[in-house]
């Protein structure tokens, strides 16, 4: 914290001789330095038991002094103030005086009123580190708060200070490099943020985040029955598992401020697991979970779950669009490709298939034809790929919130060829009919026109024999004609 310069008023040239005998006071607030805003807070300052008088001062306001007298059984003095303000906040010390005359004055007690929205604060890459490992603390928050302090709780009480940075999705943050850690020096943190020109004006504490330590302990399974992209609403249930018998589990989202933790559940088949419900889903659930098991309440934990994505949708109000190119028809072995388009800007698309245990695909969107898309390749196509999909947009400031879902596309595989259809509705793509062999179906078609041709043939054939038969007898009768005798004619019979 950037220290203030020291104005210290004396009182009738008292200050111009200290007494070396006299031992410096203590000077401490209840319940503690940091103070909400209008909320009271209690200044001790504690001298001799020959101390006749104490003195109470801020730094840079000589207006702000505060005289009282201790009873003699007392070797100290309290300064109340009922409702801390802005002008309360800053630097103090205290004197006491004695026959000696006035003390030296104590160590700073510097007191803090919290007035800001609180900050966020988060372990990189978990709070649950490994030992003998660094971890670095992310304190953060969306107001353009110049300055960080990060305090660990306990006796000690030890406190660092950075500047801000502004973060590419718009938050300010500061990064604390803590550890390396280890099981006997874990702890409790909370930050704080100010601006520059107000150091005693603070934000709210954020919420503690307490650092573990873990062990080699077989890592246990994390996942969800419902799907990683679930709609807001809807129940959420994280189920954290292992064989190795742990009785006790704990789950971590990216970026969260708690550890919350389940007893673990012994079953028949040696496995034990935790479940995490999550009811009902918010768009603040969105993000990337790992979750942890221990063997009793004082063990170490085990090494992080694999890291399980939770995808909200509906949380952007465009729609994108699902086709296929090439055709609806393509045959087995060939090349499709789903398109997802979307009017609005995305950053990235999402390609989901209805209950594969595979995450989503994502892609980077490009912008073509006044359109932002991106093209999901299949190749070859198999029976493997035969399902129901759909697409989805994010943006760039939050990659785990998604637009609404695009109408379903229905991918439909034979041995033979595959066709996609639109799924209309899960009813009827239940109660469709699988898919014809058209291959045989075609070759029958060609064994009924061939017995047609060879039908007509025959008919052809005898009606040319039944036309040739009368031609036939009229040139038989033709050739005796001309065959016969020249015979005369006589004269009477030309009568």
């Amino acid at each position: 914290m950037t220290p203030i310069l020291t104005t210290l008023l004396c009182f009738d040239l008292t200050c111009g001789f200290l007494p070396e005998n006299l031992l410096k006071p203590i000077l401490w607030a209840e319940p503690g330095p940091v103070i909400i805003w209008k909320k009271p807070v209690t200044i001790w300052c504690q001298g001799t038991l020959e101390a006749q008088e104490y003195r109470l001062d801020k730094e840079g306001n000589s207006m702000l002094r505060h005289m009282l007298k201790t009873l003699e059984s007392e070797n100290k003095a309290k300064f109340s103030i009922p409702s801390m303000m802005w002008e309360h906040a800053g630097r103090y010390h205290c004197y006491y005086q004695s026959p000696a005359g006035w003390s030296e004055p104590s160590d700073p007690l510097e007191l803090v009123v919290t007035a800001y929205s609180r900050p966020s604060l988060s372990a990189l890459p978990s709070p649950v580190v490994t030992s003998g490992v660094n971890v670095t603390l992310r304190c953060a928050s969306r107001l353009g708060l110049g300055r960080f302090t990060l305090i660990e709780e306990g006796d000690h009480r030890l406190s660092w200070t950075l500047d801000s940075h502004q973060h590419n999705h718009g938050k300010f943050q500061a990064l604390f490099p803590v550890g390396p850690l280890t099981f006997s020096n874990r702890g409790t943190f909370r930050c704080y943020g100010y601006e520059n020109n107000t150091p005693y004006v603070w934000s709210e504490p954020s919420d503690p985040l307490q650092l573990l330590v873990s062990g080699v302990s077989r890592k246990p399974s994390l996942l969800t029955l419902q799907g990683p992209v679930v709609a807001p609403g809807e129940n959420l249930t994280l189920q954290c598992g292992s064989d190795v018998g742990y009785i006790r589990y704990a789950l971590y989202k990216e970026g969260g401020d708690g550890l919350p933790q389940r007893p673990g559940q012994q079953s028949q088949a040696g496995l034990s697991q935790a479940s995490f419900t999550l009811n009902p889903v918010r768009g603040s659930h969105g993000g990337q979970y790992r979750c942890y098991g221990a063997h009793n309440v004082s063990s170490k934990w085990s090494a992080p779950s694999d890291p399980l994505d939770i995808l909200i949708t509906g949380q952007i109000p465009d729609r994108p669009s699902l086709s296929v190119q090439l055709g609806p028809t393509v045959a087995s072995g060939e090349k499709v490709t789903l398109l997802c388009q979307s009017w609005g800007p995305m950053f990235t698309f999402l390609l989901a298939k209805e209950g594969a245990a595979h995450p989503p695909l994502r892609l980077r969107s490009t912008y073509r034809a006044q359109q932002y898309q991106a093209e999901f390749p299949m190749s070859p196509v198999t029976s493997a790929h035969a399902g129901t999909y759909r697409c989805y947009g994010s943006r760039s400031s939050d990659p785990y919130l998604l637009s609404h879902s695009s109408e379903p596309l229905e991918l439909v595989v034979s041995e033979a060829t595959e066709t996609l259809n639109p799924a209309q509705n899960k009813s009827d793509s239940k109660t469709a009919p699988h898919l014809q062999d058209y291959t045989v179906e075609n070759l029958i078609r060609m064994g009924i026109a061939g017995l047609v041709l060879v039908f007509l043939g025959i008919l052809l054939f005898e009606a040319q024999q039944s036309q040739r038969s009368p031609t036939r007898c009229s040139q038989e009768v033709n050739s005796r004609e001309d065959n016969a005798p020249f015979r005369v004619v006589e004269p009477w019979e030309q009568i």
